[in-house]
């Protein structure tokens, strides 16, 4: 913090975050930091972007509504401004490719159980809100009525789902802390009766963040919208200079393919898919939509979902042109917001951002578009990022308490009941010991070898379920021997049948062959007629011997079938299938505790929620732990 100071005098820090209930309130501890070194700290909501909604949402549905992230029914579900993770919750996926990784057969698995899928690849204690419309609205202007309940419930289930994880002891006190929590997001809902989810959001940062701090954060609040409000008095701020080089004609070509070329190899869109003219900014008019511009000589195009026009007198040729055309014809309260890579440089030239270890995670081609635009302007210059690294739950040793594990971690850990300084003692360990499990999983191939694990692993009744299996696959075995003698039996007749109709072909070979010679438009003796009898007798004969074989194949294959559908036959192979199917379960969930440890604990590490901290550590000392062993560091953007 004091070499940012030094190297960006009085340059004030900015924490933008789409909703208080996730990880932005931690950065209380930069908060603080930065009133030590005398820098300016806004907290802002970003609430430019559209309300997340649900991937095939039914057409005509209204409403939000919280769901669970999973790999496959709601696989491409994202949700920002409303997220919320119970305690040691994340956002992490089971992966169906690392299920399969470690040996789990998924597709077998979901022929008996096809429902199986979403809750063997559900994220562990997260939920998220979208919006079941087509359409959603742009998140800050949501009206809070609309999503409130669903919001407030979310919220009671990551509560809830928390409590659960303290001791039995400890619950009743924690129980409290949580009305209280609810009390202030009820009692902010009511001081806005008509408010929007920005309103509600930037009026729960201040008392959020002090909840989160034990104590008074100094900071000021703001929002995207705000900060980047676009018109005729705003146009010149040095936010809105990047926006510049697209727009003037000595600049904006040059511009355009910096933007594509920095964005190159990524999912992002380059410019010429948004049509003609087109610039990474969109342009936000309230109450009518977010959309692309496109600045064309004679006009402007917002590519909103009902596109916007503006007619232009004279072509743009910087943003003061832009500004006053927007600004004629939608009014002084519209939003210019750049693009991801774009977004960040806009800020950046005014603010440090503060991001947690792990955010934005394409800030590095924000830099490539910065290098590139300063090639083209040299007196643009942009303040680093603020990077900031928590060991969240080595803090944890600070907070004398005791848990009651979730069900996902208490195989990993060995226990049900852990003391919170040992769960920081050991949480790394048992994360990496999660790693070789999982190696272990993936190497059991045959279902025997499985079970046999399950066994030795598991003891209780795997034990007896090994032994059960292992006889069922000996007595399988023996029935196999005799399954193997009708293939023995079968195959000599093969080889007989084989030999009759080579014997077949000869013999009628042998008899059109004497009919062409001796009988056909000849007159034929008696001698004659007696070997054609002969001959066809023999092609008679081993036509005969050729049909008993073909019946000794028959009859072959229907004992054998016989044999193997008996009731016991049928019963065997049945429990054994049973056997490993439940083998099969038992690895999926082993494998699913494995990940969700393994991955999840690290993600929550990097990035846990805010409140998280005042429910279980009133007094502070988790907090301030976690901020006293924190590390940050500066990462450049040009």
């Amino acid at each position: 913090m004091r070499r940012l100071s030094a190297t960006s005098p009085a340059v004030p820090l900015l924490a933008l975050g789409q909703t208080v209930f996730w990880d932005e309130t931690v950065k209380a501890g930069v908060a603080l930091a930065a009133e030590r070194t005398g820098l300016p700290y806004f907290a802002g909501v970003h609430d430019t972007d559209y309300f997340a909604k649900l991937p095939g949402a039914e057409r005509g549905a209204q409403g939000y509504r919280a769901f669970p992230h999973n790999d496959h029914s709601t696989k491409g579900l994202w949700s920002a401004a409303g997220e919320f993770s119970a305690l040691f919750g994340s956002e992490t996926v089971v992966r169906r490719e690392a299920l399969q990784a470690a040996g789990v057969k998924l597709e077998r698995i979901a022929l008996s159980r096809p429902g199986i899928l979403d809750e063997a690849t559900e994220a562990w204690g997260w939920r998220g809100i979208v919006s079941l419309s087509e359409d959603p609205p742009i998140a800050g202007e949501v009206p809070l009525g609309d999503v409130f309940t669903e919001l407030r419930s979310t919220f009671d289930w990551a509560l809830e789902s928390s409590l659960a994880s303290f001791a039995s002891d400890r619950r009743r006190a924690a129980g409290a802390r949580a009305d209280g929590l609810r009390d202030l997001v009820n009692q902010t809902r009511d001081r806005l009766p008509h408010g929007t989810l920005g309103d509600f959001y930037e009026a729960l940062i201040e008392p959020m963040y002090a909840r989160t701090a034990s104590g008074p954060v100094p900071l000021q609040t703001t929002r995207t919208s705000r900060l980047l409000r676009f018109n005729r008095s705003t146009c010149r701020l040095p936010r809105f200079q990047t926006l510049d080089l697209f727009l003037r004609p000595e600049t904006a070509e040059a511009a355009r393919a910096a933007y594509d070329e920095a964005i190159a190899g990524s999912e992002m869109y380059a410019l010429e898919r948004f049509g003609t003219c087109a610039i990474p900014f969109d342009l936000i008019v309230p109450g009518r939509g977010r959309g692309t511009l496109r600045v064309g000589p004679n006009g402007v195009v917002v590519m909103a979902r009902k596109p916007l026009f503006v007619t232009l007198e004279e072509p743009v040729r910087s943003v003061e042109d832009l500004a006053a055309a927007v600004e004629g014809k939608f009014g002084p309260g519209c939003t210019v917001v750049g693009k991801a890579v774009t977004l960040i440089g806009m800020l950046a030239r005014e603010f440090a951002f503060v991001f947690h270890e792990g955010a934005s995670g394409y800030v590095w081609r924000s830099r490539g578009l910065h290098q590139r635009l300063r090639a083209l302007d040299p007196s643009l210059d942009f303040n680093p990022i603020l990077r900031v690294r928590y060991e969240t739950w080595d803090a944890l040793g600070a907070c004398k308490t005791w848990f009651s594990l979730p069900e996902p971690f208490r195989r990993p850990f060995g226990a049900d009941d852990v003391y919170a300084p040992t769960f920081a003692a050991r949480w790394r360990e048992v994360v990496e010991d999660q790693a070789g499990f999982l190696t272990r999983l993936g190497a059991l191939r045959r279902p025997i070898e499985l079970i046999r694990f399950l066994a030795e692993y598991s003891g209780g009744g795997w034990a007896s379920l090994a032994r059960e299996y292992e006889a069922l696959h000996d007595g399988l075995e023996r029935l196999r021997e005799t399954i193997d003698g009708f293939r023995a039996e079968r195959r000599g007749v093969y080889d007989k049948i084989r030999a009759l109709r080579g014997q077949r072909v000869a013999a009628e070979a042998a008899k059109g062959a004497h009919f062409r010679d001796r009988v056909f438009e000849r007159e034929p003796t008696e001698e004659d007629l007696v070997e054609r009898t002969r001959l066809t007798g023999e092609v008679e004969a081993i036509v005969h011997r050729l049909g008993e074989q073909l019946h000794r194949l028959h009859e072959s294959w229907r004992r054998q079938r016989e044999f193997v559908t008996r009731e016991e036959v049928r019963a065997m192979h049945e429990r054994r299938r049973i056997i490993e199917l439940e083998a099969e379960l038992k690895r999926l969930r082993l494998a699913r505790q494995g990940l969700i440890v393994h991955h999840g604990l690290k993600s929550s590490n990097r990035r846990p929620s805010g409140w998280w901290f005042p429910l279980l550590c009133p007094e502070g000392k988790w907090f301030h732990e976690t901020m006293r062993t924190a590390t940050a560091y500066l990462e450049p953007l040009q």
